[in-house]
């Protein structure tokens, strides 16, 4: 086997080409190795078919110059593979001016407005993310730190649907960095590097510069290794509560519109306190109610309330969402969020 073709049977085995190649599919590229190995790769594997490969990218304009000179990248790169691109962007109004995490989260979350709304826009089925194992190991430390259950120790998921028409896969969560770098340089292919994967402000550099080599070099050699088989195992332990939580989804909950719920209480007579749980993360998921400021208490209350013999009780939870318990049903109810506007351009 050639070297410049290592990448690409990887992939072809982790998301054959015949599954893909006669849809119409949108590749999110930021012009870092990644996502350029990608791009190069999906382009070899693609030999048949009648499908159509569109290319994403998002500008944040958080690194002045370079941020302009990633978009020229992408958009030279998707014209030398004659593929279209379409180009997002932050407006400055909609940009957080502090640093960390938070504006990480915040870049995150426009970054996939914006190519859900494209793939919606010009029929896509899927959005091709570049995340590698490497993202996946980083992304199991980062929420076992932050606090986590088994669905955090799961780590990335290879797939996710974003809306009833579009799903997110992720086909190179086999193949490490140093596999991207080592394929680039055997096919001659530049990429952008993004200097703020250097910049400390954000726990993900400091856990892959700082903790990971640590942990490495004075605790366990393979740590990265275990890591990633804590994923597996914790994946196919989550797999299992989810078909519980399906079966029990389908039977005490009813959907009014995106800002009402209910959850009959009988359904769940008896079903241990974590599963029950786990049906409201669920719920939460499907009407794309914030998470983030959700606790671990306001679960607990949650999954305590639909399980106690209480016949009356109500209280209010992060992001205006206010829980009312009137005999056996449990009524839930959010005030509507104020629009958020994305600015676009497309090429």
């Amino acid at each position: 086997m050639a070297l410049n073709q290592t990448l690409e049977v990887q992939l072809d085995q982790s998301w054959p080409a015949s599954d893909w190649q006669h849809l119409t599919i949108l590749l999110a590229v930021s012009g870092g190795a990644d996502s350029v190995a990608l791009a190069r790769a999906m382009a070899s594997c693609q030999v048949n078919g009648n499908g159509r490969c569109l290319v994403g990218h998002f500008n944040h304009r958080l690194r002045d110059e370079q941020s302009e000179q990633d978009q020229v990248f992408v958009e030279r790169l998707a014209d030398q593979l004659e593929w279209p691109c379409y180009i997002g962007s932050w407006g400055t109004s909609e940009r957080s001016p502090d640093r960390g995490d938070g504006l990480e989260a915040a870049a995150r979350t426009a970054r996939y407005d914006f190519l859900r709304a494209t793939a919606e826009q010009h029929g896509a089925r899927y959005i091709v993310t570049a995340h590698t194992w490497d993202d996946q190991v980083e992304t199991i430390l980062h929420n076992i730190i932050r606090g986590t259950g088994l669905r955090g120790m799961s780590g990335i998921p290879r797939a996710r649907q974003l809306s009833p028409a579009v799903s997110v896969m992720r086909p190179m969560l086999c193949i490490s960095r140093a596999e991207v770098v080592k394929y680039l340089e055997s096919v001659g292919q530049k990429y952008c590097n993004d200097h703020s994967n250097r910049d400390l402000t954000f726990t993900r550099n400091r856990i892959r510069h700082q903790l990971l080599p640590l942990l490495t070099a004075d605790y366990n050699r393979s740590v990265r290794s275990s890591l990633h088989k804590l994923g597996d195992l914790a994946a196919g332990a989550q797999q299992l509560i989810d078909e519980l939580v399906d079966d029990i989804y389908d039977r005490s909950v009813t959907v009014a519109d995106p800002n009402h719920a209910s959850v009959e209480m009988d359904s769940v007579a008896g079903v241990r306190l974590y599963v029950v749980r786990e049906l409201f993360i669920r719920l939460w998921r499907e009407l794309k109610w914030p998470q983030q400021a959700m606790g671990f208490e306001h679960w607990e209350r949650l999954g305590s309330m639909a399980t106690s013999k209480a016949e009356t009780s109500d209280f209010d939870l992060p992001g205006g969402v206010r829980a009312d318990l009137h005999g056996s049903t449990l009524s839930l109810s959010r005030d509507p969020p104020a629009c958020n506007h994305l600015s676009k351009r497309s090429k």
